[in-house]
C-alpha cells in the first residue's frame, strides 16, 4: 500500500493530528454500529493505528496490518504494540494470518482511508478473496474511498464477481449520507447475504411485551 515516497512525513502528520486530539475515530464508530459486541475486526492498511484503538475501546478484538514500517512504529508507539503486524494486502491469507498469530476469522474487514487507490487492481482482488475466506456467515468487509480513484465503486464491482460477497450497502460519506453518480467519497459494505440477522438484545432494541 503505497502512500507516496515520504513516509515519515505522512507518519509525523497522523501522530501529529492524533495528539492535537482531532476525531479520527468515525471509521471504528461506523464499524462498531454494524457490529455485535466483541466482535473479532481486522484493519487493512491500519496507518498509525487509530481504528483499531478506537475500536478496542468500544471492547472489540481488533487488529491492524500495513507494510509500512513507519507508521507502524507510530502506531506501536502511540497503542499497543500487540495489536498490529507489518503485512501488505496480498500477504494476507490464512497461513499468514497463523504465522502471524493472527485470527482466523472475523466479524469485520476494514479497508479505509483510500487505502484501494494505492494497491494495485491484483492485490484489491486478493483482499475481496480473502476476505470471502475469512468473514463469518454474518460478517461485513467495509470499504471507504475516493469514488472515481483507483480502486473505487466501478473497480469494486468487477472485482466482485467471483466471490460469495455483495453489496448491502453504499454511502457517499461515514455519516450514512446518500450515494449518487456525482459523490466523491464511497463507502462500500459487503456481505454474504443481503439480508444480515439481527444482534441479539439488548443492544438498543427494547420490545414491548404483546
Amino acid at each position: 500500500m503505497d502512500m507516496g515516497p515520504n513516509y515519515d512525513s505522512y507518519a509525523a502528520k497522523m501522530r501529529a493530528q492524533t495528539m492535537d486530539g482531532i476525531d479520527l475515530d468515525v471509521v471504528a464508530r461506523f464499524a462498531d454500529m454494524l457490529c455485535p459486541r466483541n466482535s473479532r475486526i481486522l484493519d487493512i492498511g491500519c496507518g498509525i493505528g487509530n481504528t483499531v484503538n478506537a475500536l478496542r475501546r468500544c471492547g472489540h478484538d481488533a487488529y491492524g496490518v500495513d507494510p509500512t514500517p513507519q507508521v507502524l512504529d507510530v502506531a506501536k508507539d502511540l497503542f499497543d504494540g500487540s495489536w498490529f503486524r507489518q503485512l501488505s494486502a496480498d500477504q494476507l491469507s490464512l497461513g499468514t494470518l497463523n504465522e502471524h498469530s493472527l485470527p482466523e476469522q472475523y466479524d469485520a474487514i476494514l479497508m479505509t482511508g483510500n487505502v484501494p487507490a494505492f494497491i494495485s487492481r491484483g492485490e484489491l482482488r486478493s483482499v475481496f478473496d480473502f476476505a470471502d475466506r475469512v468473514i463469518r456467515s454474518n460478517g461485513v468487509l467495509i470499504v471507504g474511498t475516493t469514488s472515481n480513484a483507483h480502486g473505487g465503486p466501478t473497480d469494486q464491482t468487477d472485482i466482485l464477481k467471483g466471490t460469495s460477497l455483495q453489496l448491502v450497502h453504499r454511502f457517499a460519506d461515514w455519516h450514512l449520507g446518500p450515494y449518487g453518480s456525482d459523490s466523491l467519497w464511497s463507502v462500500s459494505v459487503y456481505a454474504r447475504t443481503a439480508q444480515r440477522s439481527g444482534f441479539g438484545m439488548p443492544d438498543g432494541i427494547f420490545v414491548l411485551p404483546s
